[in-house]
């Protein structure tokens, strides 16, 4: 893996200045990639955030922006090259080829790696999911470059060093990142850190088409088929624009039907503390912080959570906080736009009544708990 240097910071504090002497041969290292990532047919969200973070980025180098596709021939990849440009990439490499219609890590593998030798970037970025974590591994260990994951934050250095910050220690702390001795240099991001991107009508412009050197049975992963996770509701917590939250302040699972009855209410969706799927009240995809999901909604209501460090992480791109707890020392008050010191159980009941009346006057049924 290559050589990388880190600092730690507080969160609140600038970064320090580092002076790096760049090898000579990084020069042939050019340009700012996004790999665009096709979830079941469809362009996953997170990869026109990094379209928009590797724009300005783009622009700081002086650099172009190309969008990565891989997939199989069809509508769906033509469909993602004609978004890249949408959300103001300069140019596409396509890869097109049946065997990579489904996420396999060898195909996948081979084709970034055979772009990224053939064409330098400088710099590549992933969303951090479990597709893209799990291709960032692969890719940078066949290149032998590093690789930083879960960023919170990116930039350029004046020598065009890319400086990935990401949470540590807990996200006690900030430890800036950068990859002295090796290029690409690479960084994965958490759906929903960076925000959402204006989309144009920018016509569809350059595209580089690759022919991946690999066939069926040189791979050893074959896909049989894809099964349900037999959950009846699939949390879409990170682009939610209202989210109800609930910690151990809701004392009991039952009491969990509180936060679905206001998230209900007011059209958003409901989550948790960690502790919360630690106790196996809610399933992993409806947790929020840092081991979790992040998000950035309009409104989100935090019932029964301290607001631990980790939770903060995942929380404090929200344009409205409230949080409810009977401790009016919690840490969730530190970082809240409205705090209410209250016993959660007795007053999302409450909350819920009085949204309903302003909500639909005419229509006062009370939901059952």
């Amino acid at each position: 893996m290559g050589t990388q240097k880190s600092k730690a910071s507080p969160p609140a504090g600038g970064r320090a200045d580092t002076k790096k002497k760049l090898p000579e041969h990084f020069r042939d290292y050019r340009h700012v990639w996004v790999f665009m990532e096709l979830e079941r047919g469809q362009v996953h969200p997170v990869s026109f955030e990094l379209l928009g973070e590797g724009r300005r980025l783009a622009d700081q180098l002086g650099a172009q922006l190309a969008g990565v596709i891989l997939g199989p021939p069809g509508d769906s990849t033509q469909h993602a090259v004609a978004e890249a440009f949408a959300y103001d990439a300069d140019l596409v490499y396509l890869v097109e080829k049946p065997l990579l219609t489904d996420y396999r890590n060898e195909p996948f593998t081979k084709a970034l790696t055979d772009l990224v030798n053939k064409y330098k970037p400088e710099i590549l970025l992933l969303g951090a999911t479990t597709l893209g974590r799990d291709l960032a591994g692969s890719v940078a260990t066949t290149l032998l470059t590093g690789l930083t994951a879960d960023c919170t934050g990116l930039d350029v250095d004046a020598d065009g060093s890319l400086a990935a910050t990401r949470p540590t220690f807990g996200g006690s702390l900030l430890c800036t990142i950068y990859t002295l001795n090796c290029r690409p240099q690479m960084a994965t991001v958490r759906p929903r850190v960076m925000r959402m991107p204006q989309r144009s009508n920018k016509p569809i412009g350059r595209v580089i088409r690759h022919n991946l050197r690999m066939w069926e049975d040189e791979i050893v992963t074959k896909v049989v088929d894809f099964l349900s996770d037999g959950q009846s509701e699939n949390a879409n917590l990170a682009y939610a624009d209202v989210v109800v939250a609930g910690g151990l302040g809701l004392g009991a699972a039952e009491n969990l039907q509180l936060l679905k009855n206001l998230a209900h209410t007011i059209g958003g969706d409901y989550g948790c503390s960690r502790p919360l799927v630690q106790k196996g009240w809610l399933a992993a995809d409806r947790q929020i912080g840092q081991t979790g999901k992040t998000i950035r909604p309009r409104l989100y209501i935090a019932a029964g959570i301290s607001g631990a460090v980790q939770h903060r992480v995942g929380v404090e791109g929200a344009d409205l906080i409230v949080a409810i707890n009977t401790d009016p020392n919690a840490p969730i008050f530190d970082f809240a736009n409205v705090g209410v010191v209250a016993d959660a159980i007795s007053f999302l009941p409450a909350l819920t009544e009085v949204f309903i009346k302003r909500l639909a006057p005419r229509n006062h049924m009370r939901l059952v708990n």
